[in-house]
């Protein structure tokens, strides 16, 4: 168990939740260019995911995208994808490699769809597991958001890396 105080949680949860909001609007508007800062960026589409499996299948991949496999060693420790009894949110468990994540629908107000089977969400995981120290550092501190920028910025795009990098950066997030 971590015991590293991790001071950053709230304001990370923040900062991402603003980022999905701005995804769902895009693409319930099919306005897809935003302006961020005086910035205008065309937000890519944000894969949205079925099942389980269809996680599964996407976290084996980007763990093997070449870039990834470079920059941390634990691309190469497969994670393992199952679902979650609830719910209330996505975690990582790193004492076994695994993604629990909510395949059922939440409150009205989230329209009960399976809000957790979306990329920025297993994006956020996947950072969680590429930590090699992770009883070493906070959960949610300053190398996790880098990490998680990186990814976002890597995977989704840069101008998905750039929202989620300037709002962490309003919310008062650390990044290393």
């Amino acid at each position: 168990m971590n015991s590293v105080r991790d001071s950053q949680r709230g304001k990370v949860y923040d900062a991402e939740q603003l980022v999905r909001a701005v995804f769902d609007r895009a693409a319930g508007s099919g306005q897809r260019t935003v302006e961020v800062h005086g910035s205008r960026l065309t937000l890519p589409v944000e894969r949205k995911f079925a099942s389980v499996e269809s996680v599964q299948a996407y976290c084996d991949r980007v763990l093997r995208l070449n870039w990834v496999a470079v920059k941390w060693e634990r691309a190469a420790v497969p994670i393992r994808v199952r679902a979650r009894v609830g719910t209330g949110a996505a975690h990582y468990e790193s004492a076994h490699g695994v993604l629990a994540v909510p395949v059922h629908g939440d409150s009205p107000r989230r329209g009960g769809a399976p809000w957790a089977l979306r990329e920025l969400v297993v994006l956020h995981e996947i950072a969680h597991h590429l930590e090699s120290r992770p009883d070493a550092v906070a959960a949610h501190g300053p190398e996790f958001g880098g990490r998680y920028v990186e990814l976002v910025e890597g995977v989704l795009g840069p101008e998905a890396g750039f929202l989620l990098r300037i709002t962490m950066h309003d919310s008062g997030v650390r990044l290393a």
